[in-house]
């Protein structure tokens, strides 16, 4: 199946007030040997496959998203801890810029070392401003990219944290609370982000339930990012 172009895609399904669901698989703890029937027993209503880590093993994001073409049609977009596990296997790349954080590796040091792969790539690349959040619990974000997560506490600075992005040019903003969190992302959070933004708003971390995911949904949130939970529920 042709995949039309992602960003148009995401944009239509705001508009239509449809709401998307990505499953995220991290290459280095997922078994390839896994994916046919991991990929059979998704639920239903998703839409989208990411697949990145805060740290990936050469050529295994490559490896998985070959793996993962074979027996899907959905589309898969890298969802990158770095430059390295861009791959041309892949639909599209969440070109991701912490703008939580103050370390200028993540901000645009990895952005700039990500382009000799790009030029001539077959990628929809996708503007994506990242904010992580505090999901209760030290993530594998904030100890690779050294920078600390945004307080659920400071609406507002998150608010204008991701309006900035969006004046500079992002045209996803991706509100995470961290893999495996023990706290997600709040309604409230992402009901005021989403009164701010006028693009799709991704939300993900610490996402484990049906009724958390409606939770984000009802708040404001286009699309809600989740693990292996499923798999686990199965």
């Amino acid at each position: 199946m042709e995949i039309k172009n992602l960003y148009e895609s995401f944009t239509e399904a705001t508009l239509l007030g449809k709401k998307l669901l990505a499953i995220l698989l991290d290459p280095d703890k997922f078994e390839l040997a896994n994916t046919a029937s991991f990929l059979r027993n998704l639920p239903t209503d998703t839409s989208h496959i990411f697949v990145g880590g805060s740290t990936v093993l050469a050529g295994a994001t490559e490896n998985l998203v070959r793996n993962i073409k074979l027996y899907t049609s959905r589309p898969v977009l890298i969802f990158p801890g770095d430059f390295t596990q861009i791959t041309d296997s892949a639909d599209g790349l969440l070109f991701l810029s912490l703008l939580s954080g103050r370390n200028p590796e993540y901000l645009i040091g990895q952005q700039v070392k990500a382009i000799s792969r790009l030029r001539a790539s077959s990628l929809e690349v996708i503007a994506t401003g990242y904010i992580l959040i505090d999901g209760g619990r030290e993530s594998a974000v904030a100890q690779v990219t050294a920078t600390s997560p945004m307080s659920q506490e400071n609406i507002q600075q998150i608010v204008d944290t991701a309006k900035a992005g969006v004046l500079m040019g992002a045209k996803l903003i991706y509100l995470e609370a961290g893999s495996g969190a023990a706290i997600p992302v709040s309604a409230t959070i992402i009901s005021e982000v989403k009164k701010e933004v006028e693009v799709p708003l991704i939300v993900g971390g610490g996402i484990r339930s049906e009724e958390e995911k409606h939770t984000a949904y009802e708040a404001g949130a286009d699309m809600v990012v989740m693990g292996t939970v499923y798999e686990l529920n199965d």
